[in-house]
This record gives C-alpha cells, structure tokens and sequence, in this order.
C-alpha cells in the first residue's frame, strides 16, 4: 500500500482501495465521493445519487419498487467548481495530514 493511501485511511471516513483512497460526504442534499489516486497524485470528485435522483427508467427489470429503494443509479464525475468550498478545504487539509501536496487537489484531471 502506498505510504499515502495509508496516511488517508487513518484520517476519519477514508478508506483504502486499491491504489486510490476514497472517502463520503454528503450535506446541503448533496452527496460527494472524493478519491485519490496515489500513483498518479490526482483527486477526483463524484456526485452520488440521493434517493431522490434515482431515475426510475434506468432500472432495465421496470422494478420502480426497487429504483425507489435507492438500487439504481450512477456516480458521475464533477468538476472541481461545483464542489463546495468547504469540502474542497478539508479535502486539501487531509491530503496535508497525509504527507500528500494539497496542490494535486486543485490540479486538472
């Protein structure tokens, strides 16, 4: 594991994945997962379907009972404007604590 991911994972909601550490937050409605790559110092940001944005045409079955259950749906990919302020600074704080740059966050992907 790298020196990093494992310097993440001991900071609070982090976990390791490979070669990459993944963490989940969510706030104001919205739920992010943010991730970072070791082997290529990058920091990535998902928007994640609440209940709410389920879409209900994505279930191939047509089981709308279980699109409401939240089972269906897709993490996509953001760009670093529409995350939060907040998120992005405890994001830049934890890859500090970490040993990593905060700088690889503000980086294009």
């Amino acid at each position: 594991m790298y020196d990093a991911i494992a310097a993440l994972v001991a900071r609070d909601g982090w976990r390791a994945e490979g070669a990459a550490a993944r963490v989940h937050y969510e706030g104001a409605g919205d739920r992010f997962a943010v991730e970072y790559y070791a082997p290529t110092d990058a920091v990535l940001y998902w928007s994640v379907p609440t209940d709410g944005d389920v879409d209900r045409d994505a279930d191939p079955d047509g089981d709308t009972a279980r699109a409401d259950r939240g089972a269906v749906g897709t993490a996509t990919p953001i760009r670093r404007d529409d995350v939060p302020d907040p998120l992005r600074k405890r994001i830049r704080a934890d890859l500090s604590a970490a040993g990593v740059d905060p700088a690889v966050e503000r980086r294009s992907v």
